[in-house]
């Protein structure tokens, strides 16, 4: 899966000891000497471990630890699935061709690989292809909801008897891969990539032969070329010169003149497309038909000066006969709204990305993006006379005691509180906070410290190296980041986010010599930036052309990869530019500046869709909380409720996401359809989607979270971050992206059309900052400064304010447990007096538990709790309706407020296993006051399963059966849940915890 299951029962995510701060401006001069060995990592191998710097992983697999696994011996040995000629070092993981060789489900070939404009599959007689040009289009524009342009085969490309047990991968490159077919006989390579209207074929012991699902519409047969249809889409295969085709019913063949290769392409064109049209594509192509592409490679740079990133796409071709070079592509919309130097041809492709403009005849193109900014976080600007810091120092009073608040163990839930304590020090440095600062960033160094350290017999919190894989795996895992690969960038994101942070205060911490070598293997584990590097693939988890991540490490869905969490991703990305510029690290701050700076771009595509032009029309969202290779949809792998689809591409909330609100208009069309679908203002999540609506409304945002203080805060968030984020964004306005900086963490604000510029400067030496508008800022050595409309309002080290390390302050750096206390004053209290209208400490309300997960034994519970599973019964009666032998699932004393208009809904993770045929049934029944007398029940209609192993979601959108009685309040009342088998012929599988949940109508 991918980040798959990965959210848990409150909601979300469901998703340092030695304190040497000595002063800023003194550690700082620092950064220079010890981040030097950080490009070239020293790594000393013992038996037990591999020490880097301080730190250490393991090379022995922990006690009770799992391995990627798949199919036969994939966990020991990944390169079976490989050929002999393929690419020595690791294997790729985590991309759109993953499951070609990271077998997860079928252990012979592959499952379908979206590449774009083409799909294909992997069969022992060849490559199929599909073309789809219709999205598939299910649920509703206000509910869950998905579009697919699903693999619809047109034909198998092969070789005349070709039966080959297995496919194998031969090479691979950037956005590329070659598998391979041999059955001892005959032997066939195909290479196919992103952004090819062409496959590219060489073949041994046969005919090349192309296999259509109905007849063929022949509208050319020209010597080497022919040119025909298969359900409406137009394509041409080219032979080599002196051959020819002939067709026989489905089959088109070729002897290829005995030279073995050839290759096809589909046409961008339409049904009733004119031949004459056809034949001027198909002229224009096979000048390039045969320069066979053998290999693609990005390259990027960042104009720091110009505040630009350039990337360039080029391709390497081998002319099977002539000369030639050059060859077709297709772009995505988020390459060629940036294209620079080329003009792409009139026809476009359709994708399940948009439409895909096409370049003829070229070996490279390169693109331009504007890279706007991002901040180590929101500057303290707005004050309102004192009212509101007093607040917000009451709100870090509450988190100072546990400023991580660590929800589970494993990386995952690690990263989220070690984000949570690196946001809560950014902001209490800025208003004078020192104590909450250090609290904070001791509790980061502590746990960090502690996961960076693999000693002897540790078995938990560590990091282990895996040589066959070439990948680091942190133990416990969580959410399949061990056995399937998944969520190393978001994990791990974190882990350098918050060490970012670390970096800044202490910057010996981050040093190579202690734990900055352990921060860039984690760094090259998820993206690996170094192609010299030989222990990680060169960018695990971000798809180079496609311009995002990649979860699932296998990929190996119907649908292709999968991605939910898009903003997890950013993170990961700008984690990467805050610690590089934290450390003096250029190679990795640009290597995360372009990642962030392509990504946000993709994210606003196809996530998105700011423009109105990618999701097709019938859909109705303005967003998606997944991206699937041949699709979208509006749902993710553990809710239904529109605040977690929505939010889950928000959170976390950072000076990195600021890409966010680049189209202030859309931020409140977004949040908006949050209200729309869900019926009502957000009831979870509610944080995460008001600090959302302060890119684009800091006044309304605001305004909602004054009036309701008391929200239960998102697993990773704090009520202080939130408020500080939301009240400066009221003062300061939105994003003026279209101003840029001669320096990555610098970011330009607007209001009333005067805008505020802000830099931070993480340096020992003053710096100048110039703005793209002339402007500049002068920014004193590790400070944040401000000039334009607002200026600072409290004394910060980030800020223009007072020094955090007042004379006599400055802790001892050995001392772990010291903290310096900052001398009070009337702006920078730390401990207010609460008034009536800025009670620091509100009281903490509960959402009201609408959101219940089935868990064992039977409960309908308003926590995940322990995962597991149920049998349900093999039907036994013929489908009426009516539950028979059902699993049941019960909530009891419930007292919450019906939610008039606003229907059930569920999310069921279900799998029949191999069985044909079953189909699984829901019904919901309401006893309003616990009587024991249901007056409302809700029968759905059944889900029928496939017969392959694997989860499959069965949602309220499979339609109302039918429905009895008038929904209500519940007082102390009962909601039961009953599942079972309408049809089929053997027991089905339902997953328990995160996996299955059921949305009330209720708040």
């Amino acid at each position: 899966m991918h980040m798959s299951v990965r959210r848990a029962a409150a909601g979300k995510p469901g998703r340092p000891t030695s304190r040497s701060l000595t002063g800023r401006t003194l550690v700082l001069a620092a950064i220079a000497s010890v981040t030097a060995g950080l490009a070239a990592v020293a790594v000393t191998t013992t038996a037990e471990a591999a020490t880097v710097g301080a730190g250490s992983y393991t090379e022995t697999l922990p006690a009770g630890a799992a391995l990627p696994a798949g199919c036969g011996t994939l966990s020991t040995n990944p390169r079976q699935f490989l050929t002999a000629d393929a690419p020595a070092g690791p294997v790729p993981t985590n991309d759109w061709w993953s499951s070609l060789v990271f077998k997860k489900f079928d252990c012979s070939y592959s499952e379908n690989l979206h590449a774009h404009p083409i799909s294909y599959d992997t069969t022992a007689g060849g490559l199929g292809f599909s073309y789809n040009t219709t999205p598939q289009i299910s649920g509703s524009a206000t509910g869950v909801g998905e579009y697919h342009y699903v693999y619809a085969e047109d034909f198998t490309a092969g070789v005349a008897g070709l039966n080959a047990p297995k496919v194998l991968v031969d090479d691979w490159s950037d956005w590329t891969v070659t598998p391979y077919w041999s059955d001892g006989v005959r032997t066939m390579r195909a290479t196919i990539g992103h952004g090819l209207p062409f496959a590219y074929f060489q073949v041994t012991g046969g005919d090349a032969r192309i296999t259509a699902k109905s007849t063929p519409t022949v509208w050319s047969n020209s010597g080497a070329r022919i040119g025909y249809s298969v359900a409406g889409k137009d394509y041409v295969a080219y032979a080599p010169t002196g051959a020819t085709w002939s067709v026989s019913g489905t089959v088109i063949s070729s002897d290829l003149a005995g030279r073995g290769y050839f290759s096809v392409a589909a046409l961008p064109t339409t049904p009733g497309t004119a031949t004459a049209d056809k034949l001027a594509l198909a002229t224009s192509y096979g000048q390039y038909a045969h320069n066979h592409v053998t290999g693609t490679k990005l390259s990027y740079s960042y104009d720091q000066a110009a505040g630009r990133v350039s990337t360039t796409y080029a391709y390497t071709t081998t002319a099977r006969e002539g000369g030639g070079t050059g060859t077709v592509i297709a772009l995505y919309p988020h390459q060629w709204r940036a294209l620079t130097g080329a003009t792409p041809i009139a026809a476009t492709y359709v994708s399940a990305r948009g439409a895909m403009k096409t370049l003829v005849g070229r070996s490279s193109y390169t693109t331009s993006a504007v890279f706007s900014g991002v901040l180590p976080e929101i500057p303290a600007v707005a004050d309102s006379g004192g009212a509101d810091l007093a607040t917000l120092n009451g709100y870090l009073d509450q988190v100072k005691g546990d400023p991580m608040d660590v929800r589970g163990n494993d990386t995952y839930w690690t990263g989220k509180g070690l984000g949570r304590a690196a946001r809560i020090a950014e902001i209490a440095d800025q208003v004078g906070r020192t104590d909450v600062r250090d609290a904070a960033l001791a509790a980061v160094r502590e746990r960090l410290t502690d996961w960076f350290t693999a000693t002897a017999g540790k078995t938990q919190r560590l990091f282990y190296y895996d040589r066959n894989w070439g990948t680091m795996i942190g133990y416990p895992a969580s959410y399949g980041s061990d056995q399937e690969l998944n969520d190393h960038h978001f994990h791990y994101g974190y882990f350098i986010a918050a060490a970012a942070t670390l970096a800044k205060f202490d910057p010996a911490w981050a040093s190579g010599a202690r734990y900055g070598g352990m921060v860039d293997l984690l760094i090259r584990d998820a993206n690996n930036y170094d192609r010299g590097d030989a222990r990680f693939p060169y960018l695990r988890d971000f798809d180079i052309y496609a311009g995002h991540d990649w979860a699932a490490g296998h990929g190996a869905f119907f649908a292709g990869n999968n991605q939910e969490s898009s903003s997890e991703g950013m993170n990961y990305a700008n984690a990467l530019i805050q610690w590089g510029q934290a450390t003096g690290n250029t190679a990795v701050r640009d290597a995360g500046i372009f990642i962030w700076t392509t990504q946000s771009a993709a994210i606003n595509e196809y996530w998105f869709d700011v423009h109105n032009e990618n999701f097709p029309e019938a859909f109705g969202h303005g967003t998606v909380g997944m991206v699937w290779g041949d699709g979208g949809a509006y749902s993710t792998w553990f809710t239904a409720a529109p605040e977690m689809i929505q939010g889950i591409n928000m959170l976390p909330i950072t000076g990195g996401h600021l890409y966010l609100g680049n189209d202030p208009a859309y931020v409140r069309a977004n949040y908006a359809e949050v209200v729309r679908n869900a019926g009502h203002e957000p009831t979870v999540w509610s944080d995460i989607l008001w600090s959302f609506l302060a890119l684009g409304d800091g006044e309304a945002a605001l305004a909602k979270f004054r009036a309701n203080s008391g929200y239960t805060p998102e697993e990773g968030e704090s009520r202080a971050h939130t408020f500080h984020w939301i009240r400066n964004l009221a003062a300061l306005g939105t994003t003026d992206p279209a101003v840029t900086a001669n320096h990555p963490l610098a970011r330009v604000f607007v209001k009333n059309g005067v805008r505020t510029y802000v830099a931070s400067n993480i340096t020992a030496k003053p710096l100048t900052v110039t703005f793209s508008d002339g402007r500049t800022l002068s920014v004193a050595a590790g400070r944040t400064a401000t000039a334009g409309a607002l200026t600072w309002s409290g004394g910060d080290a980030t800020g223009g304010g007072a020094d955090p390390t007042p004379t006599g302050t400055t802790p001892t750096p050995t001392d772990p447990t010291s903290s310096p206390t900052p001398t009070p004053t009337a702006t920078t209290d730390p401990t207010p007096t609460p008034t009536a209208t800025t009670d620091p400490t509100p009281t903490p309300t509960t959402p009201g538990g609408a959101l219940r997960f089935l868990q064992s034994g039977g409960a309908l519970a308003g926590s995940a709790g322990t995962a597991g599973t149920v049998s349900v019964p093999k039907a036994t009666h013929v489908p009426d309706d009516q539950p028979h032998d059902p699993v049941t699932f019960t909530a009891t004393g419930l007292t919450l407020t019906h939610r008039a208009g606003v229907p059930t809904t569920f999310d069921v993770a279900v799998d029949a296993g191999a069985t044909v045929g079953n189909a699984t049934q829901l019904r919901v029944s309401y006893d309003l006051t616990g009587d024991g007398s249901f007056e409302r029940v809700e029968t759905y209609r059944y889900f029928a399963t496939d017969p392959v192993a694997g989860w499959e979601r069965y949602r309220e959108t499979a339609g109302l059966a039918a429905a009895t009685g008038t929904p209500g309040d519940l007082a102390n009342g009962t909601v039961r849940v009953e599942i079972w088998n309408a049809i089929g012929s053997g027991p089905s599988t339902v997953s328990l915890g995160s996996l299955s949940t059921v949305q009330l109508p209720y708040q």
